[in-house]
C-alpha cells in the first residue's frame, strides 16, 4: 500500500489535472479549426501522452527506491512533455489567436519563438535539478565553435531563410523566377524554399543560393495589385497601315471580358519592328492578373487577335518557308466556289428577312457576303452604336441583352445557327437597340447595306415585304423590355410598319 502511495503521489502532482485539462482544450480547439494540421496535432499528443507515461515509469522506479534514477528520468520526461504543452501553445498562438487579428507572421518566425521557449523550458529545468548553467555554457563554447564550423552550409541557409523573412524579400504566394526556373513560393523552411511551378514541380532552393543571387518576383510592385505584362506578338504584311491594326486589334481586345486580363492599365498594341522579309512585327502587351494559366490566357489573346483581323480581311504574315503552295486547277476552284454559293444560299433562305427573294436575288447577295468570326467573349454589337451591316449566325451561340439607363443588365434573347440581328441598322440607319455578345466561337456571315442596296432597287417592293418583318420584330424587342400585352404589341407591329417603310425609303432614297 505504501509502495503504490508513494508512486501516485510522485506521479501525480497537484498542477497534473489543470495540465491534462489545458492540453485536452487545446488540442480540441486546434483539431477542429486546423484540420490541415491533424496529423501533426496526433504525433504531439502523442508525444505528451509518452512523456505522461514515462513520468509514470519513473515514479514506480522512485517508489522502489531506485531514487535517483528515478528522479533522472522523471525529470526528463517532464521536460519532453513541457515541450509538448509549448508546442500546442505556439500552434494555438500563430494559427488561430494571431489570425483573428489578421496577423499572419510567416512559419519560421512560429519555429523561432518556438524553439527559443524549447531553450528556456529546458534550461529552467536543468537550473532547478540542480545543474550549474554557467559551467555548461563555458564547457559548451567550444563545442558550439566546432559545430558551427563543420555546418556553416547549413547556417548559411538557416540565416538565409531568417533574412529572406525579415526583410519580405519574398512572401510564401510569390512568383519568382530564378534563371529558368518560375513558380509559386509554398513555403519558406529553416534550410530551403520550396516553389510550385505550373508543371507540378516542386523545386527545392537553397535559402543561401536565393541570398547570393538574384531572382525575380513576378507580378509584384509596390502599392500595386498583383499583376504581370505579357507579350503575345504576330505578324502582318507591312501592306497594312500600322495605325489601322493597333485600332483593331485594341479596340477587339479593350472591350471583350477575357478571364485574368487587367483592365487597368489597358492592353496595348505596339509595332516592335519591321522585317525586310515584307511584314511588321506586332506586340500585344496585357496585364496578367493571376499568374498560374499564363500559356492559356496567351491563347486566348492570340484567338483574339485572329478571328479581330479576319473580320478586317486582314491576313497574318507568315515566314515564306512555312508556307505550303498547292496548285489547283480552275475547275476545282469553280467547284468550291459553287458549293460555297450553294451554302450560304441556304443559309439565307433560313432568314425570315431574305424569305421572298428570288433565287437570282438571293444568289447576288450570297456571292458577296463576308466571313465574320468571333471569339468567346466579343461585343459583336454594341448598344447605342450606328453600323449599316446585318449579321446572321452560321455557328455558335451570342446572346442579345439591353442596358437600362440605371445600367441594369437584361438578358433579351439567345441566338443559335440561322440566327440574326443588326437588320434595323442595315434597313433604316437607326442606332443598335440592343447589345450581342458572343457566348461561345461564334462565326457569322455579315451582309453590308450597299450590297442589299442594289437588290433593293431592283425590285423596291422588297421594301414592303422587309417592313412587316422589321415591324415585328421590333414589337417583339419592345414587348421584353417594355412587358407589353399581346394587344399592344399588335399595335406597336400596325404603327411601326408605316414608319419604318418610310425609312427605308428615305434610307436608301427609294421613290414611292
Amino acid at each position: 500500500m505504501n509502495f503504490w502511495n508513494t508512486t501516485i503521489d510522485y506521479f501525480w502532482r497537484d498542477g497534473s489535472f489543470p495540465v491534462l485539462i489545458m492540453v485536452l482544450c487545446i488540442w480540441g480547439l486546434l483539431y477542429h479549426f486546423r484540420p490541415d494540421d491533424r496529423k501533426s496535432l496526433f504525433n504531439t499528443l502523442g508525444f505528451f501522452f509518452a512523456c505522461s507515461f514515462g513520468q509514470f515509469v519513473s515514479s514506480v522506479m522512485y517508489a522502489l527506491e531506485y531514487t535517483r534514477a528515478g528522479s533522472s528520468l522523471h525529470e526528463v520526461f517532464y521536460i519532453g512533455a513541457g515541450i509538448a504543452v509549448i508546442r500546442l501553445w505556439g500552434l494555438l498562438a500563430f494559427r488561430i489567436v494571431l489570425p483573428l487579428f489578421k496577423l499572419s507572421p510567416p512559419r519560421i518566425t512560429e519555429d523561432i519563438f518556438v524553439i527559443i521557449a524549447y531553450i528556456a523550458w529546458g534550461l529552467v529545468r536543468l537550473r532547478y535539478a540542480g545543474l550549474d548553467l554557467s559551467s555548461l555554457l563555458a564547457t559548451s563554447a567550444m563545442i558550439t565553435a566546432v559545430v558551427a564550423f563543420a555546418m556553416q552550409d547549413t547556417l548559411g541557409n538557416i540565416l538565409g531563410g531568417l533574412a529572406l523573412q525579415l526583410d519580405n524579400s519574398i512572401e510564401i504566394g510569390d512568383w519568382i523566377k530564378v534563371d529558368d526556373i518560375s513558380g509559386r513560393v509554398v513555403d519558406i523552411r529553416w534550410r530551403s524554399t520550396l516553389v510550385e511551378t505550373r508543371n507540378w514541380e516542386t523545386v527545392v532552393f537553397p535559402n543561401s543560393q536565393l541570398m547570393k543571387n538574384k531572382f525575380l518576383v513576378l507580378g509584384r510592385r509596390k502599392d500595386q495589385p498583383v499583376q504581370w505584362r505579357r507579350w503575345v506578338w504576330f505578324n502582318v504584311s507591312m501592306e497594312v497601315a500600322p495605325p489601322r491594326v493597333i485600332r483593331i486589334v485594341e479596340e477587339a481586345i479593350q472591350q471583350t471580358e477575357i478571364s485574368n486580363v487587367a483592365k487597368d492599365p489597358l492592353p496595348s498594341c505596339v509595332l516592335m519592328e519591321m522585317d525586310e522579309k515584307g511584314y511588321a512585327r506586332y506586340a500585344l502587351r496585357y496585364w496578367l492578373t493571376d499568374l498560374m494559366p499564363d500559356d492559356p490566357t496567351d491563347a486566348a489573346i492570340r484567338w483574339q487577335i485572329m478571328t479581330a483581323l479576319q473580320r478586317h480581311n486582314i491576313r497574318l504574315a507568315v515566314d515564306e518557308r512555312n508556307i505550303h503552295l498547292i496548285k489547283e486547277n480552275e475547275k476545282h476552284e469553280e467547284v468550291a466556289q459553287h458549293r460555297e454559293v450553294a451554302l450560304r444560299m441556304k443559309t439565307l433562305r433560313r432568314v425570315e428577312l431574305f424569305s421572298q427573294m428570288t433565287d437570282d436575288e438571293l444568289r447576288s447577295l450570297a456571292e458577296r457576303l463576308k466571313y465574320a468570326p468571333f471569339a468567346k467573349g466579343n461585343i459583336i454589337a454594341r448598344q447605342g452604336s450606328v453600323a449599316h451591316w446585318l449579321y446572321i449566325v452560321i455557328a455558335g451561340e451570342a446572346e442579345v441583352y439591353f442596358e437600362t439607363p440605371g445600367g441594369e443588365r437584361r438578358t433579351v434573347s439567345q441566338l443559335g445557327k440561322g440566327s440574326f440581328f443588326g437588320e434595323m441598322g442595315m434597313m433604316t440607319g437607326a442606332p443598335r437597340s440592343a447589345s450581342v455578345i458572343a457566348k461561345t466561337d461564334v462565326e457569322c456571315y455579315r451582309l453590308d447595306k450597299d450590297i442589299f442596296e442594289e437588290v433593293l432597287r431592283a425590285r423596291p417592293a422588297i421594301a414592303e415585304e422587309v417592313s412587316h418583318i422589321l415591324a415585328s420584330r421590333r414589337a417583339e424587342l419592345d414587348s421584353l423590355i417594355q412587358n407589353l400585352d399581346a394587344e399592344s404589341a399588335q399595335k406597336v407591329i400596325a404603327q411601326g410598319h408605316h414608319e419604318i417603310l418610310s425609312t427605308i425609303r428615305r434610307f436608301f432614297g427609294l421613290t414611292v
